[in-house]
């Protein structure tokens, strides 16, 4: 059990350095880094703090608590990638959006130099 618990610790450790290493670099925004390292703080909190975890075990009515505890951090990624999967769909629907408005004024922009062309050159 110690063993299982000092794996994640090192894990949620790890996790933190790489995110703000990554949000240092430019390779992640800050408002997606508070997920991970809410993620991972919670695994560090959690996988220290045994009466909780019994308790959490408890509640969901495991019998062997890092059993729970690999069950409450494959609930609290799921959620985060919930979070993403609904921001990538509006960034999706927001880039239609634009190339659909992009294509508007490029129409509009061919009309008016065809215009510009015919008053110019009358035939």
């Amino acid at each position: 059990m110690d063993r299982l618990l000092n794996v994640i610790e090192a894990f949620s450790i790890v996790m933190m350095v790489l995110v703000l290493i990554s949000v240092r670099r430019a390779h992640i925004r800050v408002e997606y880094s508070v997920s991970w390292l809410t993620a991972a703080v919670t695994m560090l909190i959690i996988s220290r703090n045994g009466p909780m975890l019994q308790h959490a075990s408890d509640l969901i009515g495991i019998t062997y608590a890092p059993t729970a505890l690999l069950f409450i951090l494959f609930c609290v990624f799921l959620v985060v990638f919930y979070r993403f999967s609904i921001r990538i769909s509006e960034m999706k629907d927001a880039n239609i959006a634009l190339a659909q408005r992009l294509a508007i004024l490029e129409y509009q922009l061919r009309s008016s130099h065809e215009k510009q062309f015919h008053q110019s050159n009358p035939s």
